[in-house]
């Protein structure tokens, strides 16, 4: 499965409510775990079993509430048994679409 995920805290100390620290400590469990993953400006992708998606999840919102007195988490699941590799996979073939439309 593919997750992708953001999770941010509120109700910080930070002045000019920054979250990057607490997205890092984030980012550090997600790339700890050794999970394929994917962070951009506004979510992580990670691939892996439900149970070790959710696990890293979980882990990133206790991780992230170290830094605020609430989590939130936005998260979208591509749940495809049988499959693995999707996160290249997909986008290669939404590529190969473009492509096949010149």
């Amino acid at each position: 499965m593919l997750v992708a995920f953001s999770v941010a805290p509120s109700g910080g100390e930070q002045p000019d409510a920054s979250v990057h620290d607490a997205v890092a400590a984030a980012v550090q469990i997600i790339r700890d775990s050794g999970l394929p993953n994917r962070t951009d400006s506004m979510f992580t992708t990670i691939e892996g079993e439900w149970d070790e998606c959710m696990d890293v999840v979980k882990r990133c919102c206790e991780a992230v509430g170290e830094y605020g007195t609430r989590v939130s988490l936005v998260l979208k699941a591509d749940i495809r048994p049988g499959y693995s590799g999707e996160m290249t996979a997909k986008l290669e073939r939404l590529e190969a679409a473009i492509d096949a439309q010149k």
